[in-house]
């Protein structure tokens, strides 16, 4: 399960790759005989919105099956330093995004997407998804009293270590959780 769910968020993590590269090169559904052809005509936007969905899905697919990964807890005092990640990733995906459109074809795209999904899978570190904040998570790094780091993705609003009391947080590897319900 963790393996598979390690893959999921990999997928989930680098799909925008794909998603700005078909909307850089204008792919759209609109060749002749295509249903949406007889519909009449639709703006591409329309098929940009539609390529969005499936990470979105996938995202949320990830959040539900969480809840079947190995669980842990933080008590108060267990965190000694707290900082606040959303903005850290930002330049790592912008750079997501600076490839996708100089990438020149399918070909190519496929190649850079293998290379960066498998980096991604190995690293184990991060898996920074974006779309965790369109489900209204947060990114935490965390440094508890045994000195280890640890990457916290959470719904809570975490100002100081002394705040942070999970009961219930899943762990997708040694190094990231994600935090269950309260």
């Amino acid at each position: 399960m963790n393996a598979a769910f390690r893959v999921l968020l990999t997928i989930n993590a680098t799909s925008m790759l794909i998603i700005i590269y078909l909307i850089k090169s204008g792919v759209v559904f609109d060749t002749p005989g295509c249903l949406v052809r007889v519909i009449g005509e639709i703006p591409n936007w329309f098929f940009y919105i539609l390529y969005c969905l499936p990470p979105i899905a996938l995202t949320w697919l990830s959040i539900f099956l969480s809840k079947w990964l190995p669980r842990c807890s933080f008590n108060r005092g267990d965190v000694v330093e707290i900082g606040y990640a959303n903005n850290n990733f930002l330049p790592s995906y912008l750079g997501y995004f600076f490839v996708a459109l100089s990438i020149p074809n399918v070909e190519t795209l496929l190649f850079v997407y293998g290379i960066l999904a498998a980096f991604t899978f190995l690293s184990q570190a991060l898996y920074f998804n974006p779309l965790f904040l369109v489900f209204g998570y947060q990114f935490y790094n965390l440094k508890t009293k045994n000195g280890a780091e640890v990457f916290l993705i959470s719904k809570c609003l975490y100002r100081s270590p002394g705040d942070v009391v999970i009961n219930k947080a899943f762990s997708v590897n040694d190094y990231t959780l994600i935090e269950g319900r309260k």
